[in-house]
């Protein structure tokens, strides 16, 4: 049986984080734009991270909108535009209409976001035949990171461990996960919990974790897991640990972490017989008709 084109996506992001901190950054935002940043999906929770990081670094306000949420009329110097196919219908009805200088990123450019974008960083070798996105995503914020300033030779370090490292057999046969973040890693605690919802139809929750003490952690128990991105709050395992559940943390980068989820929501998928390159109801890229998108 062939392996899911998914895998080696997956395998091949240390390279693509690499390649990406080498590109020219020039189109992206400079220090002090008012930026927006946009996508759908998991572009949308990738913009999210990169909206933290770059106020925490002190690049400038940035905020993050699910594309078809974009509010009008707000007073931005830049608009940033996430879209892996470059044909979802949100992203470019709203580079139709915004007046505000867009930059985008995206892996095709054979696409219409070629035109409509006012300027595009194209990540064509992280590109995926897979439905489900894995490395676009990781090594688009790459890109963005390293835009900010930021080294990824950590990063990419603990992508290649990440990648060995043994998936227990108590994750495989967990019955429920939820995805915590703080700061940018929100973003990827909710990107997590996509991944593993699409490509394996798991029961999976994200939260900012110090939300997680405020109601979630009532579904927390044995064969459940709390899945910390980045580090954690004083006393969470503790916390953890008195329902019965299971507290994973790790010290490496959060994106490398992101690259266990990955393997384990493909690894679940496989258990079940699905495909975790086509998973249900799903396709590469939401294009809508008119009435749709209206």
């Amino acid at each position: 049986m062939e392996q899911p084109f998914v895998v080696s996506e997956i395998a091949s992001q240390p390279d693509c984080w690499r390649r990406a901190a080498q590109l020219f950054t020039g189109d992206l935002p400079a220090r002090t734009e008012r930026v927006a940043v946009v996508g759908c999906g998991t572009s949308w929770f990738i913009a999210q991270a990169y909206a933290v990081l770059r106020e925490t670094a002190g690049h400038g306000l940035t905020d993050a909108f699910a594309a078809s949420e974009f509010p009008a009329g707000r007073d931005y110097d830049r608009v940033v535009a996430i879209t892996r196919s470059g044909t979802t219908t949100e992203v470019l009805d709203l580079l139709a209409r915004v007046t505000t200088p867009t930059v985008a990123i995206t892996a095709d450019p054979a696409t219409p976001v070629m035109k409509l974008a006012d300027s595009v960083v194209v990540l064509d070798f992280a590109d995926e035949r897979s439905v489900v996105q894995t490395r676009f995503a990781t090594t688009a914020l790459a890109l963005l990171r390293a835009s900010l300033g930021e080294s990824l030779e950590s990063a990419v370090v603990d992508a290649e461990r990440a990648l060995e490292f043994p998936l227990p057999a108590e994750l495989v046969q967990a019955e429920q996960f939820t995805f915590l973040g703080r700061g940018w890693t929100c973003g990827l605690a909710q990107e997590a919990g996509l991944k593993m919802r699409e490509a394996a139809c798991a029961w999976t929750e994200a939260y900012p974790a110090m939300e997680y003490r405020h109601g979630p952690i009532s579904i927390t128990g044995p064969k459940r897991v709390a899945w910390m991105l980045g580090e954690p709050p004083a006393g969470l395992a503790d916390d953890v640990a008195a329902t019965g559940g299971l507290f994973l943390t790790s010290d490496g980068d959060p994106m490398a972490e992101l690259i266990k989820i990955q393997r384990l929501a493909v690894a679940l998928a496989q258990a079940q017989g699905l495909d975790p390159d086509n998973p249900r109801h799903l396709t590469r890229s939401v294009i809508l008709g008119q009435k749709a998108a209206s």
